[in-house]
């Protein structure tokens, strides 16, 4: 099981674009969960986060083989994956992506199973 976390500083004022896109997802969201199942991702969460006046997400994920999600995510037909992409364009800043060390990764046996 791959655990992920990218923390990923957004252009300026992308805020409206931020607004829009968790609007998208939550429309969509049956979409989102069909699209994080064709992609072997069982969980995918974002997190805003401000730093020095400056905005990121966090983008926190589990998947059986996190290679193979972001390949199946680039090929993905779906609006919900196709908006994504379109956001991605437009408010990462790729040069500030900052990938997590995964230090302890703790579940419950119940989760597990």
């Amino acid at each position: 099981m791959d655990v992920k976390a990218v923390l990923i500083k957004l252009k300026p004022d992308s805020q409206v674009h931020l607004a829009t896109w968790l609007s998208e997802i939550t429309r969509l969201k049956d979409e989102a969960i069909t699209s994080i199942r064709n992609e072997g991702i069982s969980v995918e969460s974002w997190f805003e986060v401000q730093i020095a006046g400056e905005q990121y997400l966090l983008a926190y994920i589990r998947a059986g083989d996190a290679a193979r999600a972001a390949e199946v995510a680039a090929s993905s037909t779906l609006e919900v994956d196709r908006m994504h992409q379109q956001f991605k364009r437009d408010t990462w800043e790729r040069s500030g992506m900052i990938d997590c060390k995964l230090l302890i990764d703790l579940h419950s046996e119940a989760e597990s199973a």
